[in-house]
């Protein structure tokens, strides 16, 4: 008993030392903000569960996002510690939570995670959405590939950016050589904020030949 409490981590936000496996305890747990409300089932957007008017009067490419959370205190701090600070169990932590809020896996093909260009993940030493990807790839038993599609222009981030300059900044930076002929598919990120970057890699997995393209992401931003 004794060593099954020194074993048990704390928690990430109360520092309570029973965080359980996933690094948190009940009560924090309990209080996150999961992204339940009645959404638009295309953009993930909260409205009456009807498709939103911004997807309404531009369509984007992707045919569905499912998020795990709204990106909001705490999961944004958490967020920015899986990425920041190597704190790459986490990983493994979102997917399990993701395939027990969603478990939709039945109707993917194949999981893509969001690519990076090879000068960023040189730069951080890895893609966070690829690790969550192999993650949720593994517990829904689907097939993962992170090669079908790279990023092949580098960028300025897109945090900052207004939405017109966020759709023009990532206009044309994927390149997917592998045909994806009649295959329904899986975005995996970790954060959709407008969406650009997702619509723009649904673009070119379609013009691959991609028959549906779903979002998966852990933390879905909403407007203020």
């Amino acid at each position: 008993m004794f060593l099954n409490s020194i074993l048990k981590p704390y928690c990430l936000l109360c520092a309570d030392y029973n965080g359980n496996e996933i690094g948190l305890c009940d009560p924090c747990f309990k209080n996150l903000p999961w992204h339940k409300s009645a959404q638009c089932p295309q953009c993930a957007l909260i409205t009456d569960s009807a498709i939103c008017g911004n997807c309404l009067n531009a369509a984007p490419d992707f045919d569905a996002t499912y998020a795990l959370f709204t990106y909001t205190y705490p999961i944004d701090s958490i967020l920015q510690q899986y990425k920041y600070n190597d704190m790459l169990h986490l990983a493994d932590v979102f997917a399990k939570l993701f395939h027990q809020q969603h478990n939709i896996g039945h109707r993917i093909d194949l999981v893509i995670p969001m690519p990076m260009h090879p000068q960023r993940l040189q730069e951080r030493g890895f893609n966070q959405a690829l690790e969550i990807a192999r993650c949720l790839a593994k517990s829904l038993k689907l097939e993962l590939n992170y090669q079908a599609c790279q990023r092949i222009k580098l960028t300025p981030p897109q945090a900052g950016l207004p939405l017109k300059d966020r759709i023009k900044n990532v206009r044309g930076v994927f390149e997917c050589k592998q045909s994806l002929q009649g295959l329904n598919i899986a975005i995996v990120d970790d954060v959709m904020t407008t969406g650009a970057s997702l619509n723009e890699l649904a673009k070119t997995l379609k013009k691959a030949g991609a028959t549906r393209v779903e979002c998966w992401v852990i933390a879905r931003t909403l407007p203020k």
